[in-house]
């Protein structure tokens, strides 16, 4: 047996095929959940100031979430790409592209309140219901970010157990800004 997962012989693979998983598994082991616990609490922010919405609510509600996160993604890669790693590295191609994808987790926080946002009408629910429901998939969003970063990082269940609080809890302190704020 030869030790690949299909018992055939690293010989038969095509050329950079292994370098490629590898690399992919290394980014993975370095994952950085960061910007996911960070984009849910900015999608679960933009909820909140949404009061006003115009003819279109649920459609400038999802637009005003994927394109915060896009913006917010693109204020991160330049503040890592000319901040901290200019001054430690050359910027190249691949330098560059390693920030996109390690900073690409607030776009992804995004999307499931967008979801949510786009589906509300299928679960009978008008805008505002549409507004609570983005909310608590972003605080959800939030926890879970949290407890995957712990998990990841080798965390004990105390530990993730306090993260996943902690992120709770802020999740809730934007909540009661909504529920003072009465959008």
């Amino acid at each position: 047996m030869s030790g690949t997962p299909s018992g055939s012989s690293a010989a038969a693979r095509p050329a950079g095929t292994r370098t490629r998983r590898a690399r992919r598994a290394e980014r993975r082991a370095r994952a950085d959940y960061t910007g996911g616990v960070y984009g849910s609490m900015l999608a679960a922010s933009v909820v909140i100031g949404a009061g006003s919405l115009g003819q279109f609510p649920r459609t400038e509600l999802v637009l005003l979430l994927l394109l915060t996160g896009v913006v917010f993604w693109v204020a991160h890669v330049h503040a890592q790409l000319f901040g901290a790693r200019l001054a430690q590295q050359a910027l190249d191609g691949r330098v560059m592209l390693q920030v996109c994808r390690d900073e690409w987790p607030i776009v992804k926080a995004a999307v499931p309140p967008a979801v949510a946002v786009a589906v509300s009408p299928l679960l009978g629910l008008d805008v505002r219901g549409a507004l609570w429901l983005a909310l608590c998939v972003a605080v959800a969003g939030q926890v879970g970010w949290s407890v995957a970063a712990a998990r990841r990082a080798g965390a004990s269940p105390r530990l993730m157990a306090a993260t996943a609080s902690v992120n709770l809890l802020l999740g809730l302190l934007i909540i009661t800004f909504k529920i003072v704020l009465k959008h």
